[in-house]
């Protein structure tokens, strides 16, 4: 296991064990999924972020899994612009649109996985399949909320 990988695992095991099988668990079907784009690491004040990139850049990311203290969500980067009949997304901003998980096994839901092919489906340029992606830490902020309910 790398330093990034052994990073990340502690940064996962602050949460509840809940939270963090949860996580651990969205994070592997995510990078599973789409193994070419890069998983950046974002620890901040509020949750712990896994954002799936086409670069090394935050500005790249195309959908992300984030750890909170209750739940684990998916964020699709540009879900407003995405066709949910099933009307799985939430939120009311101009572009972001996430889910909610309580179980890893929603992630197999077809649902999703259509949603996850509509928002590869918008990136560009697209990922090149021949590309493996990196684990970066690419930030931890040193001021954080507590990673468990209180």
């Amino acid at each position: 296991m790398g330093t990034e990988a052994e990073a990340l695992e502690r940064m996962i095991e602050r949460y509840s064990p809940e939270v963090a099988e949860l996580g651990r668990s969205l994070i592997a079907q995510m990078r599973a999924r789409i193994p070419q784009a890069n998983a950046l690491v974002y620890d901040n004040y509020n949750a712990l972020g896994v954002g799936f990139a086409r670069d090394h850049s935050s500005s790249g990311v195309i959908i992300s899994v984030v750890l909170y203290p209750r739940w684990v969500s998916l964020f699709f980067f540009k879900g407003a612009l995405l066709d949910d009949p099933a009307g799985l997304l939430q939120g009311s901003g101009t572009i972001i649109r996430h889910i909610r998980f309580q179980d890893a096994a929603e992630f197999a839901r077809p649902e999703v996985e259509s949603l996850i092919a509509a928002a590869l489906d918008l990136v560009e340029p697209p990922l090149d399949p021949t590309v493996e992606g990196r684990l970066v830490i690419k930030s931890i902020s040193a001021r954080q909320r507590p990673r468990r309910p209180a």
